[in-house]
């Protein structure tokens, strides 16, 4: 019976955060390795399928780097980075354009299988618009965003559908571009003038130390990411992570981002509707 009342003691500690985020936009970035683990991308899409019950407005964008890789590996191509960007040559376009389809009906159908009301959207909606990237290198067909088409993901949204996005982008001439996927969730995100921008990954937050959980920050600053990043706190894979964050509360549409571990069971949950949450949410201020 205590567990019982325990259960019900968490349903009212929700109610207030479901009143404050019903019919509010959350753009969920969500790829790398915590995609391609059957048990972590059930929870996480069951998490998400909630949110949209209760009435929350969801976008999902994902990335697919991981199989894009392996495929390339598999056809004897090489990766190449510059950067973080892949370079995109005509071919690898091709490879990318399947992956990214093909994980976008993975995830679509599987929220189907959880009741999920879902459209998926793979690029050549024309919702990303892109203009090539400049770089030291010519990194081919990969994309930097100009613009996005809100309407369009406003009407799949009107409709109470998760809306699933891939990261591709065309360019005024419809060429089809790749385009780095944390870039479109943010860009979604101040767009959309989204609640909440959230980054999944397979790290509790930012830590100060990497090996005690202990040293988890709940809450930044704009002002303490950039004292982090000096100070060599934040490094590594974090540091684009932290930027797609700044980069977005900066831009002015989104009130606030959230780095959340997606192995932990029902992460988005606990995140949202409890009082401590588990991850890192980053502020203006």
């Amino acid at each position: 019976m205590e567990q019982i009342v325990k259960k019900a003691s968490i349903l009212i500690e929700a109610i207030p955060y479901i009143n404050a985020f019903r019919r509010k936009i959350f753009v969920i970035k969500y790829g790398g390795s915590i995609l391609d683990d059957p048990k972590i991308r059930h929870n996480v899409l069951q998490d998400i399928v909630f949110l949209s019950y209760v009435g929350i407005r969801i976008i999902i964008v994902h990335g697919g780097g991981p199989h894009i890789s392996a495929r390339m590996k598999e056809k004897g191509l090489k990766n190449e980075f510059v950067d973080g960007i892949r370079v995109t040559d005509k071919e690898t376009l091709g490879i990318v354009g399947e992956e990214l389809e093909k994980l976008n009906h993975q995830i679509v159908a599987q929220i189907k299988t959880l009741k999920g009301d879902v459209t998926g959207l793979q690029g050549q909606e024309n919702i990303i618009f892109v203009k090539k990237k400049k770089a030291a290198k010519d990194l081919g067909f990969v994309g930097t965003i100009t613009s996005v088409n809100r309407e369009h993901l406003e009407s799949h949204l009107a409709q109470g559908q998760i809306t699933v996005v891939s990261p591709m982008g065309m360019t005024t001439d419809k060429v089809p571009h790749n385009v780095n996927a944390d870039e479109v969730a943010s860009a979604i995100a101040n767009s959309m003038k989204a609640e909440k921008l959230v980054l999944l990954t397979d790290v509790p937050g930012v830590m100060r130390d990497l090996k005690d959980m202990g040293t988890l920050m709940s809450t930044l600053t704009l002002a303490q990411v950039d004292d982090l990043i000096k100070s060599g706190v934040i490094v590594g894979g974090m540091i684009p992570k932290v930027t797609s964050c700044v980069e977005a509360l900066k831009g002015g549409g989104v009130n606030k981002t959230h780095i959340i571990d997606a192995r932990m069971p029902h992460a988005l949950l606990l995140e949202f509707f409890t009082d401590q949450g588990v991850g890192t949410q980053i502020i203006k201020s």
